[in-house]
């Protein structure tokens, strides 16, 4: 009758194996216990509430169902939007300067299809994280990612970034191990400097502008055709710059070093848009010569903001790579 004494421990040990189980008890798999909504988002202060009524009204055009959760970190509340099948991959979204996770409104419906996507709002900037400590230097927004990933328990993910989210991946690629692959989608200051150009002197000249117009005058610069942005995130990105300073850490982005990009082993794919205002085809042939794995694609009729301009496009190339990474990585696990 021996046996029967250890059956127990078996039975736990192959929960803990196969079932997603905890030994302590807590299952991992499990975000509902990141679902309570903090005091600043039940109670706001009028600046918080209006803001966070334009990220809703944006959050209406995600296109498929989402939770929200909120993780508490060592520097503040890290909120999240999380989207896909729960047994799906999962995908890393870092948004651009000032563009919060409802940056990602043309893409999410597609990429949570087939993957587990999760929108990251940087804590410094205007997001619904809730920061209660500074960040000193743009070393320590890695840090923080990785903090908020490992809180998450994701064991390995894609990332994508687009625009200076494009920078902070890249970054984040160099630093952690369980990145799989990595799209940078118009990135800045990551390949190559910012080239000069009278789009870019506009841009800059746009600081003169009140911030009521400000917003839509720097949208007509990033996108082909900023008629295809939506109003709600035009009028959210407004209040973005009336509340909040975007210039955090910009001088320390600088581009990545040969070194630097050689030393990327996972597969990574850029885009930029032929009429970018941050890249030029110097930096798909920098990126193909340097990163080992590294492919680029120009992507016409297009401008900054690659996921407006040519949605539907940029959505297939996406899974496309992501598909051909797991395929690939599957396909080694079974010859080992």
């Amino acid at each position: 009758m021996e046996e029967f004494k250890i059956l127990p421990a078996l039975i736990l040990l192959f929960l803990a194996t196969y079932g997603n189980l905890d030994l302590g008890g807590e299952n991992f798999n499990d975000l509902s216990r990141f679902s309570t909504k903090p005091d600043y988002i039940l109670n706001p202060t009028p600046r918080q509430k209006e803001y966070f009524d334009a990220y809703d009204k944006t959050m209406k055009k995600w296109g498929v169902e989402y939770d929200d959760l909120y993780v508490e970190t060592s520097k503040g509340i890290a909120h999240i939007v999380v989207s896909g099948p729960k047994n799906g991959t999962p995908v890393i979204l870092m948004n651009g300067m000032a563009g919060s996770s409802t940056t990602w409104y043309p893409n999410a419906k597609a990429l949570s299809s087939e993957y587990r996507i999760f929108a990251i709002d940087l804590i410094i900037e205007p997001g619904k994280s809730y920061k209660t400590e500074d960040i000193k230097n743009i070393d320590g927004v890695n840090v923080w990612y990785q903090e908020v990933i490992s809180k998450l328990n994701l064991d390995s993910y894609h990332v994508i970034g687009t625009s200076r989210g494009g920078w902070l991946a890249t970054d984040l690629a160099l630093e952690d191990e369980r990145v799989k692959s990595v799209i940078l989608l118009s990135p800045v200051q990551t390949i190559m400097w910012v080239p000069p150009s009278l789009g870019l002197l506009k841009n800059i000249f746009n600081i003169f502008y009140p911030k009521e117009k400000r917003a839509l005058r720097t949208m007509e610069t990033l996108s082909n055709d900023p008629s295809k942005i939506n109003k709600d995130y035009i009028d959210q990105y407004r209040i973005a710059l009336k509340n909040d300073s975007l210039n955090k850490f910009m001088a320390q982005m600088r581009p990545f070093s040969r070194k630097n990009l050689k030393s990327l082993e996972m597969p990574v794919l850029l885009m930029v848009g032929d009429r970018d205002l941050f890249n030029t085809k110097r930096s798909i042939r920098r990126a193909e010569k340097y990163i080992p794995k590294g492919k680029g694609e120009v992507i016409r009729e297009s401008g900054h903001f690659l996921t407006i301009d040519q949605t539907d496009l940029v959505n297939a190339k996406m899974l496309e790579f992501l598909r051909s990474v797991d395929n690939v990585e599957g396909t080694n696990k079974k010859s080992q």
